[in-house]
């Protein structure tokens, strides 16, 4: 054998592994398609429509499953994404318990998970989930917040009995202590429930001076109209996993003057002039909705648009020593995530670091009521 040319060769072969990486950028995208949850999902692969070929440079090659709005599903999805197809990066899912089900796929597999549902993770050596979606306990201090300034003071809850809505029942049982409000009644019902007349009716009953509903996508129309239909009048809040044009699709006027906290895209031109998150949020409803027509934005759509910045910022750095399809390139896209600073979303402001994978902050949350069929940003 020439010596010589074996030498070139290596020498040539450890420039290209420094310089850049020689394989596409793999990433296992798990949504619910089909289910009660698939107004998340849906427009959540829509908005995968508006990501280049290239990040960083290099090649991105999305691979979408459906998990049907099923954690079971969700765990086998990702479980695929790891061993057959090796995947640098796990995106989604889009409800909270398909979430939990696949970080625990991530943290086997020391893969990173770009989240687009509020999961409730501690960040640590151990964590590999980044989590799209503001925390809950941000959303609901600034509910809380808001029905004080409203005048009330006893509150019923109405909301899912899954892992979205446990987090909202927690969370919001500590910001409503801190604000001086009392939950008078406390109801649950599944995502899958068709009528909640039974609920519905002992939450009237408790006489609160308003009701939260807990719920996500047009799914949490339902037990607001049953409330109307049983003779509610007063004031209704609803979640961020709520803020969806479908929810006033399906609800209609009985969802005026609805309140709830939501990400600031869903109003991005009303957004103060001087936001850092204004100009991207208007590029992305923009993009999406020359494709889909307009008031299509919703809450869920942007997070897999705010999972393409986050990978503008991590990819680059994360690429400078470490190739695709290799464990030191998850480690360092990782490590990438928790340093890069002051990274502008669709709906806020994240700084990430080792210990917080959620990395949000007040600029991550807007006020809004449902106004003739609206949106509007409330001061």
């Amino acid at each position: 054998m020439n010596r010589p040319f074996t030498r070139l060769a290596a020498a040539l072969a450890l420039i290209a592994a420094a310089g850049g990486a020689q394989a596409d950028i793999t990433i296992g995208v798990n949504l619910s398609l089909t289910g009660p949850l698939s107004s998340l999902g849906l427009p959540q692969k829509a908005s995968l429509a508006l990501w280049p070929e290239r990040i960083g440079g290099e090649k991105v090659r999305l691979v979408v499953l459906d998990d049907a709005s099923d954690p079971t599903a969700a765990t086998r999805n990702a479980r695929r994404f790891v061993t057959e197809h090796q995947v640098d990066v796990l995106l989604g899912p889009s409800g909270v318990p398909q979430g939990l089900a696949v970080a625990q796929v991530a943290t086997e597999a020391k893969t990173v998970q770009l989240a687009f549902a509020p999961l409730p993770l501690a960040a640590g050596p151990d964590s590999w989930t980044f989590a799209l979606a503001q925390p809950v306990s941000l959303m609901s201090d600034a509910l809380a917040r808001r029905m004080v300034a409203d005048k009330v003071r006893k509150v019923a809850f109405l909301g899912w009995n899954e892992g979205y809505g446990e987090m909202w029942l927690q969370a919001f049982g500590a910001s409503a202590k801190a604000a001086g409000l009392t939950v008078v009644a406390t109801e649950r019902f599944a995502p899958i429930d068709t009528s909640i007349t039974a609920q519905a009716l002992k939450v009237v009953a408790a006489k609160p001076d308003a009701v939260l509903i807990v719920g996500a996508g047009s799914a949490a129309a339902m037990p607001q109209i049953t409330l109307r239909e049983r003779g509610w009048s007063g004031p209704i809040y609803q979640t961020h996993g709520a803020a969806s044009p479908d929810l006033v699709r399906v609800g209609g006027p009985r969802m005026n003057g609805t309140v709830l906290p939501a990400g600031p895209m869903l109003v991005a031109e009303q957004l103060p002039a001087a936001s850092p998150v204004r100009p991207v949020a208007l590029t992305y409803v923009s993009g999406f909705e020359k494709q889909h027509g307009a008031n299509t934005r919703t809450q869920f759509g942007a997070h897999a648009w705010d999972a393409l910045l986050l990978l503008q910022r991590a990819l680059p750095p994360a690429l400078k020593g470490s190739a695709p399809g290799t464990a030191a390139f998850r480690r360092a896209l990782r490590d990438a995530l928790e340093s890069e600073k002051e990274i502008a979303l669709a709906h806020g402001v994240v700084n990430f670091s080792p210990t917080d994978h959620s990395g949000f902050d007040g600029r991550g949350v807007v006020m809004l009521r449902i106004a003739d069929g609206r949106f509007e940003l409330l001061p």
